[in-house]
């Protein structure tokens, strides 16, 4: 197999877990805490100077590893940064300059895999171990360290859920991560997670990272139930399913007995809840909380689990009471279904993102309010628990105290004395004064600037979001490829199955039973893919048989407003199809002589520069006879041409070009193109290239080199200065004593 074929296969999973990590955690802390040692924002890391001499030495030093691991150890050291901004206050902000050189690091060193759009897929979606490639005594401490328990060590992560947990949002909203996130969330990626912390895993025939083609891959294909974009479809159906079946319960409760409704309400409630906790587990809590919708959805569960306790209990003792209360906790559960979703569709809008944000930062000021107010409480109960006409109860204060804070004031004024005569009123204007005026306005500053940072970086937090949602749905457990309610069928047979199969057997069955339960959902996929996908020729004809007949269509008819909305101004098809039109020679302006102007190159560094090794030009022997002289050429009188002619030594207006200044370097450079000096193209091409060779000495002094070295000179100028006024005020001071002395 030649070396070309290789390099477009994915790596192999024996050389994968080859990959030394463990050696570059250590390494990259030792380099970011010997670099960074003091506060640095965003901005001054990523300036020029500081890319130049601190970001790219690092940078050129892990690439030469070639370790596809280096990405991921990054935003190991991230976390390890942030989390001691978080116990050090004292240096909380150079932990956090820190971290963002680790998120720095990483961009930089991902776009060195990007030539290989397959490894650079395996170096985002491969889970690495920490501890690989570390010595056993090092394994051993961390086991120590975690209590000697084995388990606790083994869990890989990826690279990109390690930058949703570290939340690297630059790093996930970087062109090559987006890359690689849309083509996974498009299914234009094929690969397999195995399966470490699943509730059900099937990890016998894992896939290997691939590009996907539709036409060289089986028809009903059950891994294509796991391409997010069709599970994001799947889980806005099962959405719809669940609110439908709750308010079909909701309309038909029979607090007797269980209604038909009711149980295909707690069936569909009950697969919800399952595939809720099998993702939990999978990913991490940390990672599936980074989603807001899943503290909603979290949020049903918990009533759903509330209804269930108190349903079981009025059945089964037959408890009336009981059961209208767990309807009523049902009944909270549509205030989070059917915003949830409404807001499914535009889920990752700028508004929903802000509105998501405000919400966190609103529940978290509310319960930090709720702590500080629990004192008042307890002391307005103290007060008022011994009123002997009214006493007042626990609930009936706090009841109280949320209408003064929700803006009802003039109830602290009335029943302020019933309290106490004294400190009531003092304690009831005090809190009706900071909960009205100071605590509302916090609030509405807090929300402003969290709507500000949103706007500001809605493109960023939007991409951020986009990744959560997109691995959330790249799930390994077995159970995720079935649809609820079917997922509890095959957790009650698989799971018992799972103990007496063997691995390749219950591959089998599992496969068998993913195609039985999801065959209509399989079929639609592979037809729309086959046919109605883009780039698939069903589609290209349609699309080419609609543009033949708008083109066929009236003018008058193209121009109508309504027709114009809905395909597109013709305009824009008319620059489009100016650029396809190949150009011939008769129609430029320039000749390719007036084309010779300098570019712009971007490299990567200038360690990837591998200039050939010149070789000595070797001496030419030359003859015995005197050379030929040269003929003079008909020089310009101008000044600047006489300048040219006097500082070039490839001037063809000089006769007197001696046989060693004809081979300096620039002679060499330029000795094929100067065959015969009485040629006019050149003389003229001479000509031009001492213009070019001028040009560049003109750019060379406002390089950077230039500039330091007149800033040195203009250094050594001052320090000179200096020196001669303090040599002059020295004499003046010897003078002046020597006179003190003289005076008897």
């Amino acid at each position: 197999m030649d070396r070309e074929h290789q390099s477009l296969l994915a790596p192999s999973p024996e050389f994968l877990a080859s990959v030394k990590v463990f050696p570059l955690i250590p390494s990259l802390k030792k380099d970011v805490i010997k670099t960074i040692d003091s506060t640095l924002s965003w901005d001054q890391l990523t300036a020029s100077d500081i890319n130049f001499s601190i970001v790219r030495p690092i940078v050129a030093k892990y690439a030469r590893l070639k370790n596809m691991a280096v990405v991921y150890a990054c935003l190991v050291v991230r976390s390890y940064f942030l989390s001691e901004s978080e116990s050090d206050l004292a240096y909380a902000g150079v932990m956090q300059s820190r971290a963002t050189l680790c998120e720095i690091l990483a961009m930089k060193l991902l776009s060195r895999f990007a030539s290989n759009h397959i490894q650079l897929v395996a170096v985002l979606t491969t889970r690495w171990n920490p501890l690989a490639g570390a010595a056993f005594e090092i394994v051993e401490q961390v086991k120590h360290s975690l209590g000697g328990d084995e388990e606790d060590m083994d869990a890989p992560q990826s690279a990109l859920e390690m930058a949703i947990s570290t939340q690297a949002k630059a790093f996930l909203s970087s062109p090559v991560s987006q890359k690689v996130v849309n083509d996974i969330h498009y299914g234009r990626i094929v690969f397999t997670v195995s399966a470490n912390r699943s509730i059900l895993s099937d990890n016998y025939k894992p896939k290997a990272i691939e590009l996907y083609n539709s036409r060289t891959s089986p028809f009903i294909d059950h891994y294509r139930l796991r391409v997010p974009v069709y599970g994001a479809i799947l889980e806005f159906l099962n959405f719809a399913l669940l609110l439908l079946s709750l308010v079909l319960c909701l309309s038909n409760q029979d607090k007797a007995k269980l209604t038909p409704w009711e149980m295909i309400f707690i069936l569909f409630a009950g697969a919800f809840t399952l595939e809720e906790y099998t993702s939990s587990t999978e990913h991490g809590w940390i990672i599936y909380m980074a989603n807001l919708w899943n503290v909603f959805d979290f949020s049903f569960v918990a009533i759903f689990l509330g209804y269930l306790m108190f349903r079981i209990q009025g059945l089964h003792h037959n408890d009336i009471e009981a059961s209208t209360l767990a309807f009523d906790i049902l009944s909270c559960g549509a205030c989070i279904l059917f915003p949830r979703l409404a807001f499914f569709a535009v889920s990752n809008n700028v508004v929903i993102l802000s509105l998501r944000a405000m919400v966190s930062q609103f529940v978290f000021f509310i319960g930090i309010a709720a702590i500080c107010f629990s004192g008042l409480l307890f002391t307005l109960w103290t007060l008022g628990k011994d009123q002997p006409n009214d006493p007042w109860t626990f609930k009936s204060i706090a009841w109280l105290l949320t209408q003064i804070w929700f803006g009802n004031s003039s109830l602290s004024f009335s029943v302020a004395s019933s309290f106490h005569p004294v400190f009531g009123p003092i304690l009831m204007i005090s809190f009706a004064a900071l909960s009205n005026t100071l605590l509302l306005t916090i609030l509405i500053s807090l929300l402003s600037n969290t709507v500000a940072r949103i706007d500001a970086n809605a493109t960023q937090e939007y991409l951020f979001q986009f990744a959560i949602s997109t691995m959330e749905r790249v799930k390994s457990d077995a159970l995720f490829s079935y649809q609820p309610p079917f997922n509890v069928l095959a957790f009650m047979i698989l799971k018992p199955a799972s103990f007496v199969l063997s691995p390749r057997a219950l591959h089998s069955f599992n496969v068998f039973l993913i195609k039985l339960t999801s065959l209509p959902i399989l079929i639609i996929i592979g037809l729309y893919e086959r046919y109605f996908a883009a780039g698939q020729r069903l589609r290209e004809s349609g699309i080419g048989a609609a543009q033949s007949l708008f083109n066929s269509l009236p003018r008058h008819i193209k121009n109508m407003p309504l027709v114009e909305a809905l395909v597109g101004s013709t305009t824009n098809e008319l620059y489009e199809a100016i650029f396809d039109v190949e150009i011939s020679s008769e129609f430029e302006f320039f000749e390719e002589s007036d084309d010779e102007f300098h570019t712009l190159r971007s490299l990567h560094s200038r360690e990837n520069l591998r200039l050939p090794p010149s070789p000595t030009p070797r001496r030419q022997k030359r003859p015995a006879s005197i050379d030929p002289p040269l003929r003079e050429t008909p020089q310009r009188n101008s000044p600047r041409s006489r300048a040219i002619s006097s500082l070039s030594p490839l001037a063809p207006v000089a006769p007197e070009i001696s046989a060693s200044s004809a081979r300096s370097p620039l002679a060499m450079l330029f000795g094929q193109r100067m065959a015969s000096p009485t040629d006019p193209h050149t003389v003229a091409s001479v000509e031009a290239s001492v213009k070019r060779i001028e040009a560049l000495m003109e750019d060379m002094r406002d390089l950077p080199v230039q500039r330091l070295n007149d800033e040195m000179k203009e250094l050594q100028d001052r320090q000179a200065r200096i020196e001669n006024l303090l040599l002059v005020l020295t004499r003046g001071m010897r003078n002046e004593t020597s006179r003190h002395d003289a005076i008897p």
